[in-house]
């Protein structure tokens, strides 16, 4: 069995009167992501870990923020676009661990609900998925709430 490790990181700045999606749901919030598509920085981030670590770019490559194609696109369908690749290579996700870092608003209510979400678009057990959230103690863009950053790592294995 080979089994391989991808790292992923993205970034969104916050705004007003948008919404804010995570890990796959729509957090309750009066801001949101700045972004071509939804948003949903947690879900390209995994996207980013899994390409990685099976060398086939990222996601940018694969979903340019120039393209009216995925403009407003929900995420989880990028997600699902990078499993089927990853699947036609004879790739299988073995577990993921993304860490979110956002001021606010608070995320422990929403971190089950992200991670049931995930799961069977990564086509892996609950248990498999592993989200957690930090703040930065106001530090930085993140802690002045300008924005939020995620990170992710995955394994991935091939028999």
């Amino acid at each position: 069995m080979t089994i391989r490790i991808g790292q992923g990181y993205d970034v969104h700045a916050i705004a007003d009167g948008l919404p804010m999606w995570l890990g796959g749901i729509q957090i309750p919030s009066d801001k949101g992501f700045v972004a071509h598509s939804d948003g949903d920085v947690a879900i390209h981030a995994l996207c980013d870990a899994l390409l990685g670590a099976a060398a086939l770019g990222d996601i940018g490559l694969h979903f340019p923020d120039n393209s009216s194609e995925w403009k407003g696109a929900d995420s989880k369908r990028l997600l699902a676009r990078v499993i089927k690749m990853l699947s036609a290579d004879g790739w299988k996700v073995g577990n993921a661990d993304i860490t979110i870092a956002l001021q606010a608003p608070k995320l422990r209510p929403h971190i089950d609900a992200m991670r049931s979400v995930l799961a069977p678009i990564l086509g892996v057990n609950v248990d498999a998925v592993s989200v957690k959230a930090t703040t930065t103690e106001r530090l930085g863009f993140v802690g002045r709430g300008e924005g939020c950053e995620v990170w992710a790592v995955v394994t991935i294995l091939k028999d």
